[in-house]
């Protein structure tokens, strides 16, 4: 079981914290992350895209010239697709690109990324993050003394404060643990956990 230090909104420890080793210990398998990581962001794709056929593209309706007898090629419709103003011949046409995956491999693939932090050093656990009011430089200065200048903050409970204050910097991002996802962990280099957004996490992913 992973035991990593806990520190204060100023970067002082104050204790030490045990991580569960299903949720931090996981052995790396990098070909399962990027096989959920590439579901999820095709996920995203709305699909939209479409062209006209030579069915759906108006006109065309008459016979351009006659069959035979003028030299040129046969040609049965202006709107075929070698035509200008014609349709087009294979084009897209609107479809999802969900791929289906179920909990297990979603709960999965986060805990391996999760691991991934502990395993590189790039987590910071905090006792608690609070502040006083809504300044970004407070929060700012959070950062700085935590040495964080690529981060993801998630956290157990919900802070306005917090949340306004940091939503402007850049490089940084404020969650919840519930709405944490696997893009997010493999975007930042830092990861930031509060000792209550651990408790939730191990307590949902275990």
């Amino acid at each position: 079981m992973p035991e990593i230090s806990v520190v204060d909104q100023n970067n002082k420890q104050v204790g030490k914290q045990k991580l569960n080793d299903a949720v931090f210990g996981l052995e790396p398998d990098a070909a399962f992350v990027h096989r959920v990581y590439s579901a999820l962001s095709l996920a995203q794709r709305a699909g939209t895209h479409s062209t006209k056929t030579r069915a759906e593209v108006s006109g065309g309706g008459k016979k351009p010239w006659k069959q035979k007898g003028t030299g040129r090629a046969r040609q049965g419709s202006t709107r075929s697709a070698q035509w200008r103003h014609g349709g087009v011949a294979h084009g897209p046409k609107p479809h999802g690109y969900a791929t289906r995956l179920n909990k297990n491999e979603r709960r999965r693939a986060l805990c391996l990324a999760l691991s991934s932090h502990v395993r590189d050093g790039s987590i910071v656990v905090l006792d608690k993050l609070d502040l006083k009011e809504i300044k970004t430089s407070d929060f700012v200065q959070v950062m700085q003394k935590l040495e964080i200048s690529n981060g993801l903050i998630v956290l157990g409970e919900e802070s306005r404060e917090v949340m306004l204050s940091g939503r402007n910097v850049k490089h940084a991002k404020i969650v919840l643990d519930g709405q944490m996802n696997l893009h997010d962990l493999l975007k930042f280099d830092h990861l930031v956990l509060t000792k209550a957004a651990i408790e939730k996490l191990e307590g949902r992913l275990s």
